[in-house]
């Protein structure tokens, strides 16, 4: 029994959402969207149940980025999800699983494999959280305990993952993980600035808090910047990135393109600076995050008393009121400091988290490019099956090839570090949901503008559909 066929039987059992019978009106579809969002949302805001639910985490940023809360049922977020869906999508790639995406029974394929990776994943990160202490409990350590607590993360991020199918399959708009991702930065960018909840006797947000530092006679200088708290130089530099970010979408070089059948009919294909958007990000986070939990695991099992001098390199941590805090080693130096004042004081660590998102940024846009069919070779050869051609040039993937080389391999190498660059500069100076987590949300909501424009065309003009989708 082959690998494909083996899948197929494991997926017939596994849970799965049916698709609508017949396309949903686009109102039909944005009430499932909004309700799909606010599931998300109550998710969010219920506790794990024998849990000590918040505090401050080193990996806060990442949470951020994998749509998660700590202490409920969003302790785990989509990053199972993206996780299983990026080793697939590598598989598929690197044709270490060959999938044929243009046959429906292939395509189903891999999206039963890709369900069944995320619950895999979902039960390895399940057991690696409550193993490495980064799941803390109310009270004393117990069988009962772990296994209430473990079947809570699974079930939660399988639900996250139905209703993220639910939302691909045509209930909703788009993609159930962006809007996961979106809706989670705009909540704590929102809560960021207008908060009026008190933290040790003062308003959270930066705008209460320099209402209420006005009114009570306190210096401004207290408002421009707060450890660990919203800041107005924070602000400053949310607004700054996402202009940044923002021009940066634009950049693009539009290589002319015409029909071969229909002569008269041309087009522009785009080639963005952000050529490979925001993957290359993604999977650094994924791998910082990865050597964290290992590294912690490691050290709560192996070295609690930080004595051993091989298993420091890897990391050391510390046991604080707030959680398990690290102190030294690998995971301290690819965790970012938590404000600019602690950035200021340790510039070592500042500067090689920056540098770890920049190389490793790049190197994943690179590998992505490759496997993810965006070449230049098969770039090529889509245009040449698509029925198009570049005027000028013979229709012959390498000659077409030509020309894209001399642009998709700069603007990858150029995308990566913009976006490593910017992730990591942006976590310095405290910009609101993170640098990483506005990369994410302004791409997303880019997409999701187009994608209503597109819809409401459709609605308006059903005989446009076809050449739409030409």
């Amino acid at each position: 029994m082959g690998v494909k066929e083996t899948i197929r039987q494991i997926a017939s059992v596994l849970p799965e959402v049916a698709q609508p019978v017949r396309k949903l009106s686009l109102r039909k579809r944005l009430l499932w969207t909004t309700l799909v969002v606010v599931i998300y949302l109550i998710m969010g805001e219920i506790p794990l149940y024998g849990v000590v639910k918040g505090g401050w985490t080193a990996l806060g940023f990442m949470q951020i980025i994998f749509a998660s809360r700590s202490g409920t049922l969003l302790e785990l977020g989509i990053g199972p999800i993206v996780t299983a869906g990026l080793i697939m999508q590598l598989l598929a790639g690197a044709e270490i699983i060959k999938f044929d995406f243009t046959d429906p029974e292939d395509r189903a394929t891999f999206t039963a494999a890709t369900k069944l990776l995320t619950i895999v994943v979902t039960i390895v990160e399940a057991g690696a959280f409550i193993y490495s202490g980064i799941i803390r409990f109310r009270s004393a350590l117990s069988i009962y305990a772990i296994v209430v607590v473990f079947i809570q993360l699974v079930a939660a991020t399988l639900i996250l993952m139905l209703l993220d199918e639910l939302v691909q399959k045509g209930w909703g708009i788009g993609s159930g993980i962006s809007l996961f991702i979106a809706v989670g930065v705009s909540q704590i960018i929102f809560w960021d600035i207008f908060s009026p909840l008190t933290v040790q006797g003062e308003p959270y947000g930066v705008i209460p808090y320099l209402i209420h530092t006005i009114a009570s006679g306190g210096a401004i200088e207290n408002v421009v910047l707060r450890s660990r708290y919203p800041s107005l130089l924070g602000l400053i530099a949310t607004i700054i990135v996402a202009i940044i970010i923002l021009y940066a979408e634009g950049i693009r070089i539009e290589l002319p393109v015409s029909y071969a059948r229909y002569r008269g009919l041309r087009g522009r294909y785009p080639v963005k600076l952000l050529y490979v958007s925001n993957i290359p990000v993604i999977l650094t986070s994924t791998l910082i995050s990865d050597i964290y939990l290992m590294a912690q695991v490691i050290w709560s099992r192996f070295n609690p008393s930080n004595d051993n001098f091989f298993l420091n390199l890897i990391g050391t941590f510390e046991v604080q009121d707030t959680g398990i805090v690290p102190t030294g080693g690998l995971a301290y130096y690819l965790t970012p400091p938590h404000d600019l004042i602690s950035a200021a004081s340790n510039p070592l660590r500042t500067i090689i988290f920056v540098l770890f998102m920049i190389i490793f940024s790049i190197l994943f846009a690179v590998v992505w490019v490759e496997v993810s069919g965006l070449s230049a070779e098969k770039v090529s050869q889509q245009l040449i099956d698509a029925g198009m051609q570049v005027p000028g040039f013979r229709r012959k993937t390498a000659s077409i090839s030509i020309l894209l080389g001399r642009y998709i391999p700069v603007v990858t190498v150029l995308g990566g570090f913009f976006v490593g660059l910017i992730a990591g500069a942006a976590q310095i100076v405290g910009v609101f949901g993170s640098g990483m987590g506005i990369l994410l949300t302004i791409d997303i909501l880019m997409n999701y503008y187009q994608m209503l424009i597109r819809e409401q065309i459709e609605e308006l003009y059903p005989a446009l559909t076809r050449i739409l989708k030409v």
